[in-house]
């Protein structure tokens, strides 16, 4: 490490300011702060003495994450080997004739074989995401003269998590860049933007290629009776067209993420296990979180006494709704995002609650639309600072009040 070091410091004067190489600053600090930390430090008394920087703060949320990608290499090679064993789905794929390739025979039942081969799936479009996303921060950082934030890290582990297995790379590619552009470099980069840029990719993709991003590819419906194979990503969509097909479903199968989904979303039990995290770290607020779970209850409770003969997702209970789609994904590490969140602790149980009531209220008034926790966080997204100011006013009445008296 030592010889590296030295390296980096032998070329540090070619980009510093005077050098040859002045203009691509950004990139040299990139791979120097990357693996090292900065030999900067204030020369008088610092104001705020913490030891989470950026760069521990974005690490610890993509350690936050680990269990739900894990569980996408694992669930997507179980459902991918399921369905090939049934017959459902063709073998003529870059990841089947690599594993026969290997000597590999499909077995579902064997956890090594899942995840394996998941893994070939998802770590292409994770990869995909990491250089797209990273070349266009490249560019930005190096126009604008600043520093490449680590706030990219985050956003390149979360995108290919809300993404099916089966996504053409071209359109992780476009979709990426649109987030990475459009949500936040055209804003003024990490912390000037309103809109979380994972969402917005995905977003992007949903509308301009809905049958890329439902599931155009058939799936077994493991733990089903009575289901064969459906065309579509989650439970949820057939909740939404059939009145009994939670009947026969398992929760705890939905729980734990045996069930065909978007690759990291489907394991509501390994985004708690996130979230756990994020919250004892204090990275992710624990009001968001409950404003969430509390507006979710709310609405369903409404809906259920509501009733509908007509629309089957007026029945669906409010556990239910937590153990499907994107709905505990969203929960744990969108909603929770520091930038395009409430900033203040009042503002953040209004924000999480009105979350929760609008993806109910997506999922089930709109049931062309079963998913919901996508449009809810970014539709909130726009209101935080609304939120946060009628919050900080009202903080400034109180204190006048108690002032005047």
């Amino acid at each position: 490490m030592k010889f590296l070091r030295d390296k980096l410091d032998d070329l540090a004067p070619l980009f510093e300011k005077g050098g040859k190489y002045e203009k691509f600053w950004p990139v040299f600090d990139l791979q120097s702060t990357f693996l090292f930390t900065t030999g900067e430090v204030t020369r008088t008394a610092s104001h705020l003495r913490d030891a989470t920087d950026m760069k521990r703060l974005m690490v610890t949320v993509v350690v936050a994450l680990a269990p739900c990608m894990l569980m996408a290499c694992w669930n997507t090679g179980y459902e991918a080997m399921l369905a090939i064993a049934r017959g459902a789905t063709p073998l003529d794929t870059w990841q089947t004739g690599l594993w026969q390739s290997l000597g590999f025979a499909f077995d579902f039942k064997s956890t090594f074989h899942c995840i394996f081969f998941g893994a070939l799936y998802w770590l292409p479009i994770y990869a995909t995401v990491m250089i797209a996303g990273g070349i266009a921060e490249m560019i930005f950082a190096v126009v604008r003269s600043h520093e490449i934030n680590e706030g990219f890290l985050v956003t390149g582990a979360l995108l290919p998590l809300t993404l099916p297995a089966t996504i053409p790379l071209w359109m992780v590619v476009l979709g990426t860049i649109f987030g990475i552009v459009m949500a936040k470099e055209v804003f003024g980069g990490v912390g000037m933007n309103f809109l979380n840029p994972a969402l917005t990719a995905r977003a992007f993709l949903f509308f301009a290629y809905p049958a890329a991003m439902s599931g155009d590819t058939p799936w077994i419906a493991a733990d089903l009776s009575g289901v064969d194979t459906f065309t579509g990503a989650t439970l949820l969509a057939q909740a939404a067209s059939n009145a009994g097909a939670l009947a026969h479903a398992d929760w705890w199968s939905a729980f734990w993420g045996w069930i065909p989904g978007s690759v990291g979303e489907t394991s509501a039990f390994a985004c708690l296990l996130g979230a756990f995290l994020l919250t004892t770290s204090r990275i992710g607020s624990y009001r968001t979180m409950a404003g969430v779970v509390i507006g979710t209850f709310f609405m369903a409770l409404v809906f259920n006494f509501a009733g509908s003969s007509t629309n089957s997702m007026f029945a669906v209970p409010w556990y239910w709704h937590m153990v499907l789609g994107g709905w505990a994904f969203g929960m744990a590490f969108m909603a929770t995002d520091p930038v395009s969140s409430a900033f203040t602790n009042r503002g953040k149980w209004f924000y999480g609650f009105g979350i929760g009531m609008l993806v109910i209220l997506i999922r089930v008034v709109n049931p062309a639309y079963p998913e919901g926790m996508m449009l809810a966080i970014l539709f909130m997204n726009m209101f935080a600072p609304l939120i946060d100011h009628f919050v900080v006013q009202g903080n400034i009445r109180r204190r006048l009040a108690r002032s005047a008296a």
